[in-house]
């Protein structure tokens, strides 16, 4: 117990934090705008801390298990921390629009941003990666078919008929994800895994923070707690959040940023490392994966929420969300089709990543 106890010190310091929100919520909230945006900072400081370990345990149980499933157990515990505080934060006067900028946020960062990064500094040092060109086929179709349901049709559904279609939303990608977890870890698992030469893609073993004589149940157990100690302080950070902002009248999607951004963290390290280890492979599932299980599984949950409140969300995207998704997409399709990634690929979808940056500042 004790050594656990010293392993996860790091966490300490979101249990503190979170104790004072409990004990100092209404205080700081009284404090004024200053206060409130740097308590909300702080918070987000410990939240990616314990999102950190959060995704340690999730490499222990990767490296456990080996890929696909260890990109999956990955990206899986990103989603439960995007769809906690989502929730939570539409719990607190939330913007209607904030999970549609979110999810959008989240695919520019995980496929522009992570993706275009990684391949930009892999091919630097590496040259041309190779990794299967099934997967990135596989991922690139599944999040066009997932958001063009979810994300663009609903556009052109008339607003008395909103609760049907949310219904079937739900339907529709609980089936979509049904099935590619069965392709994932069934009949088509070698889409996502790829076969490196011997002494390639294993530069990084000897220095992998993933112990694997972790015992499992410790990893399952951090992981659980860490969902629900971030759930905790998500809680406080929107009300702080919410109150700053507000006030300041900075644009809603900055919060949509900083949402996607914090439960993308421990992804962004773990994809950047796979990449500078030559391993192309994991980097790909990583940051397509995450990408489609924002999609498919952030949209049923929230749409369920919605029809429980009775109260829609605005799900549709604005023009430039989808002319941005559209080219995103588009450059997907034709850098991942011939199994090799490389610096001009990676800097292609960087610089798109840095596009939707400008236009967020923009309050585009």
């Amino acid at each position: 117990m004790s050594s656990m106890l010293k392993q996860e010190k790091i966490l300490l310091f979101p249990i503190v934090l979170a104790i004072l929100g409990f004990s100092l919520e209404h205080e700081i909230l009284a404090m004024g705008t200053a206060v409130s945006l740097a308590a909300a900072a702080v918070l987000i400081v410990a939240i990616l801390a314990a999102s950190l370990r959060v995704a340690h345990h999730a490499e222990v149980l990767a490296v456990k298990v080996g890929d696909p499933y260890g990109t999956m157990i990955l990206t899986l515990s990103a989603v439960a921390v995007e769809v906690l505080i989502l929730a939570i934060m539409m719990s607190n006067e939330g913007s209607p629009t904030l999970v549609r900028d979110t999810i959008y946020s989240a695919v520019m960062l995980d496929i522009n941003g992570i993706l275009g990064l990684a391949a930009l500094i892999g091919g630097l040092k590496h040259g041309e990666q190779p990794y299967n060109d099934d997967s990135g086929k596989t991922y690139g179709v599944m999040i066009l078919t997932a958001m063009g349901i979810s994300m663009v049709v609903p556009e052109f559904v008339p607003r008395d008929k909103w609760q049907y279609y949310s219904l079937f939303t739900v339907f529709a990608m609980v089936a979509l994800y049904g099935l590619f977890l069965r392709m994932q870890v069934g009949t088509h698992s070698y889409f996502f895994s790829y076969s490196y030469p011997r002494g390639k893609g294993r530069e990084d073993e000897e220095h992998d923070p993933a112990e694997p004589g972790e015992p499992a149940t410790r990893s399952i157990a951090v992981i659980l707690f860490g969902v629900v100690l971030i759930g905790i302080l998500a809680e406080f950070m929107s009300a702080f959040m919410n109150t700053g902002l507000k006030e300041v009248g900075a644009p809603i999607a900055l919060t949509a940023i900083l949402v996607a951004g914090i439960s993308a963290g421990p992804e962004i390290l773990t994809a950047l490392r796979a990449a500078l280890a030559d391993r192309m492979q994991a980097t790909v599932n990583i940051a397509m994966g995450a990408s489609l299980s924002t999609v498919i599984l952030t949209v049923p949950v929230m749409e369920a929420i919605a029809l429980y409140a009775g109260q829609p969300f605005i799900m549709a995207m604005s023009p430039v969300q989808t002319v941005m998704v559209a080219i995103t997409l588009i450059a997907a399709a034709i850098n991942l089709n011939d199994g090799e990634t490389n610096a001009i690929e990676g800097m292609t979808h960087f610089i798109l990543f840095a596009t939707f940056i400008m236009l967020s500042f923009l309050g585009l």
